[in-house]
């Protein structure tokens, strides 16, 4: 498939489904197909930990988006972020939603879609018009609290005491699909979340409020490296966008990939959400492993690749290696525009301030035979010393003090 705009409503929506898990309420879409217009989508990221290579799942799809004709809006959720238990402080969401913005178009730019036509919008400059809060008040008073807390079970940080904010949070991100004026929200099963409940929860929700339902489009759930879904707490489980070469292909060689093993292999999922629609949407679908004593496997299917893996033609041995090459190709147009922008480098101290080193206090222990201090020069000598300590102080017998 290549950059060039599909034609066909058949080809917008097969490139709109393609390597989604589920689409709610698909006819909103396909309505909009039918009568030419541009489907309005977004999708949104609470501003927290830097985003990692995982983010190239949703941004390969935000790009075959584009591709189809979809006009795309990218929602900085810096209020999200500061409501998810914390995870942001306030000082710092307002540079993270910066640093999200220039990470987010790089990588974009890196998979050869222009961002001409994409839409940053930074959820609090709607999020506290009186408006909006009104709205979130109206919200509150027709959802109940268990609704609440199970829309957002699987998307917000769960405790044993949680703050209010987390029943807030799915609030919030129903509103925005109205206040955003789009007709469907990309979300689901990866980024470390499963956003379903809560676009269940969205068809259910805005009609108590008099507004329309919109359809969701569902990612899904894509192993990390070491077979969970990757996370931002465990550098195990994920490669940083900005990693050297050398740290991408130790960590590509330490990830799980057993032998004949396809389910949860999180490097062939790898190729099947990033590498080969990357490499489709650059206009030639095939991904490449060169072996050592053999001629290389050129691959256009997934399906052909899983075949092969399975016989063991397809040896991690040989898989690892091309996958790691295959994304330090992909992340070096990041790494350039980090390295050539001061200004990206200037909020990434801001919004990611490195951690004080600790200052070791050395315990002052004294001497082991503490004595008292010889007196300066032309100073009289300590009233309270005795006879014997001004003897041996001065080398003479002390002078008899009068008696009363």
């Amino acid at each position: 498939m290549a950059t060039t705009n599909p034609q066909t409503k058949e080809e917008r929506l097969a490139l709109i489904r393609e390597n989604l898990a589920e689409v709610l309420n698909a006819e909103i879409i396909e309505k909009i197909l039918d009568e030419g217009r541009n489907p309005k989508i977004y999708w949104g990221t609470a501003t927290t930990a830097p985003p990692h290579c995982g983010y190239f799942v949703p941004a390969i799809k935000i790009a075959q988006l584009l591709a189809a004709g979809c006009e795309m809006t990218i929602l900085l959720a810096d209020i999200h972020a500061f409501l998810d238990n914390l995870k942001a402080p306030i000082e710092m969401v307002e540079q993270r939603a910066q640093y999200y913005r220039f990470m987010i178009t790089a990588i974009l730019e890196a998979v050869g879609i222009s961002t001409d036509k994409l839409k940053f919008v930074l959820g609090s400059s709607y999020q506290k018009t009186s408006e909006y809060v009104m709205d979130v008040y109206r919200m509150c008073s027709v959802v109940s609290e268990h609704d609440a807390r199970r829309a957002g079970s699987e998307t917000v940080k769960q405790s044993a005491n949680p703050p209010l904010s987390g029943l807030l949070y799915p609030v919030l991100q129903i509103l925005d699909e109205q206040y955003l004026d789009v007709d469907a929200q990309f979300g689901g099963m990866s980024e470390c979340m499963d956003q379903r409940k809560l676009f269940i929860a969205a068809k259910e929700w805005l009609p108590k409020l008099g507004y329309r339902e919109r359809a969701h489009l569902m990612n899904p759930l894509v192993p990390g490296l070491q077979g969970a879904k990757m996370s931002s707490s465990d550098p195990n489980s994920k490669i940083d966008l900005l990693d050297t070469e050398d740290a991408i292909r130790k960590k590509i060689n330490k990830a799980e990939c057993f032998p004949k093993i396809v389910e949860g292999n999180g490097v062939l999922a790898f190729i099947e959400y990033v590498l080969l629609p990357a490499a489709a949407l650059k206009g030639k679908k095939e991904f490449t492993v060169p072996r050592r004593e053999d001629t290389p496997l050129v691959y256009t299917s997934i399906e052909q690749m899983h075949e092969d893996y399975k016989i063991d033609k397809l040896i991690p041995q040989d898989l690892k290696p091309a996958v790691a090459q295959a994304l330090v190709d992909l992340t070096a147009p990041i790494r350039a525009a980090f390295e050539n922008s001061q200004e990206w480098k200037d909020i990434t101290l801001k919004a990611y301030p490195p951690p004080e080193k600790k200052v070791k206090k050395v315990k002052d222990k004294g001497t082991r035979h503490p004595v008292r201090p010889k007196p300066a020069d032309g100073q009289q000598a300590d009233a309270a010393a005795t006879p014997a300590e001004t003897k041996k102080a001065d080398g003479a017998p002390a002078a008899a003090e009068p008696s009363a």
